[in-house]
């Protein structure tokens, strides 16, 4: 049996003649820019995530940077994020003039509070947190330590569309903003680059709004510099077919997720199904010896699943983090587990006997390679 990671052509397949239909639609119409259908989508999210504003944009890397420029965060201010994120995450503060700040995580590859406590000072504007892997950061003590110190607390939620914070706040309403990303991979993802901003607060929507079309008021008069970065008509159609079904395919992530938790050894340390939030699995990431993590990985392969890193280097230790003046023990934990983690293959369409055939195939190379 051969399992891909990731297999988008299944996806296609299931809402085909919907994305054809999208297709013929948007064409026909001869607006494919700022359309109906964006419009459409921002009110749509609106009421999924039950948030006053949403405003799309071209990718979800734009949406953290937009947000931080909303908020006129730039030079000689300072962004905490977790190191063990996507390098958008952190490349986000440096695109308006920011320094990112990295901290540590914990077990469960989400930002460690007491990391992060400690490296607010005078400079600080602001914290990211980062709902890794569909998985929801405990925010209640992040919006009372962002409270105390007058911070911006922001969600980094490209992961996470559809996750619950005790299981009724969606992930993306509970900082000041939320950055989304529609990237084909994601849980709710489109056939291109998109992103999209939630917010409650209107003032942030508007700069966003602004920000994301040149800074212009009217077609021909800029009261800001800005950005280029617009959803177009034609994927927010696509995007508005799929979130049809994001509560179905939510539902088959939950549950491959606990097939997974059942089928492979306790040996191998694995994400903790959590009845308190719900998580959504955008990627299974299981921990296994560091001196076996590679050869496990080839072994994976030559029986047929193909498995992934995300990611084998925390943000503090890439190079284009260098003039940063991190060293490799800074951030122990994040590195620690950078050099254990696996991602298993995990989409809807999977299929309870390739579920079945991914945990025995773990569990055999593990016992094998395991001391």
């Amino acid at each position: 049996m051969k399992i891909p990671f990731i297999d988008l052509t299944r996806e296609a397949d299931y809402c085909f003649n919907e994305l054809i239909d999208d297709c013929r639609s948007v064409i026909s119409s001869g607006m494919y820019i700022n359309g109906p259908n964006v419009k459409k989508l921002e009110s749509a999210l609106q009421e999924f995530l039950q948030v006053k504003n949403i405003v799309t944009v071209g990718n979800g890397s734009d949406a953290i940077t937009l947000i931080l420029r909303a908020l006129n965060v730039g030079r000689g201010d300072e962004v905490i994020v977790p190191t063990n994120s996507f390098i958008a995450t952190a490349w986000a503060v440096v695109a308006v003039g920011a320094k990112p700040i990295f901290c540590d995580v914990n077990d469960d590859l989400l930002i460690d509070l007491n990391s992060a406590a400690k490296l607010i000072n005078e400079k600080t504007k602001a914290i990211i947190v980062v709902h890794l892997t569909g998985r929801v950061v405990e925010m209640y003590e992040f919006k009372k330590l962002a409270s105390n110190h007058n911070l911006h607390l922001l969600e980094d939620a490209a992961q996470s569309f559809g996750a619950k914070y005790n299981n009724s706040e969606f992930t993306g309403s509970l900082g000041v903003a939320g950055a989304f990303s529609l990237h084909p991979l994601k849980n709710l993802g489109i056939y291109g680059d998109g992103g999209f901003i939630s917010t409650n607060s209107d003032m942030i929507a508007f700069n966003c709004r602004r920000l994301r079309n040149h800074g212009l008021i009217n077609r021909d008069e800029s009261a800001i510099w800005g950005f280029n970065s617009r959803l177009d008509d034609l994927q927010a159609a696509f995007a508005l077919t799929k979130l049809k079904y994001i509560e179905e395919w939510t539902s088959r992530y939950i549950e491959i997720a606990k097939t997974y938790g059942n089928l492979i050894t306790a040996r191998i340390i694995k994400p903790m199904v959590r009845e308190s939030h719900r998580d959504v699995y955008h990627n299974y990431v299981i921990r296994v010896e560091e001196e076996i993590r590679n050869e496990f990985i080839e072994r994976m392969a030559k029986i047929g699943v193909e498995t992934k890193i995300h990611y084998p280097i925390p943000i503090h230790l890439q190079a284009c983090a260098t003039y940063l003046n991190y060293s490799v023990g800074d951030l122990p934990k994040a590195e620690m587990i950078a050099k254990q983690m696996i991602s298993l293959p995990i989409y809807p369409s999977l299929s309870e006997q390739e579920l079945v055939y991914i945990s025995k195939a773990v569990n055999l190379v593990y016992s094998n390679l395991a001391k």
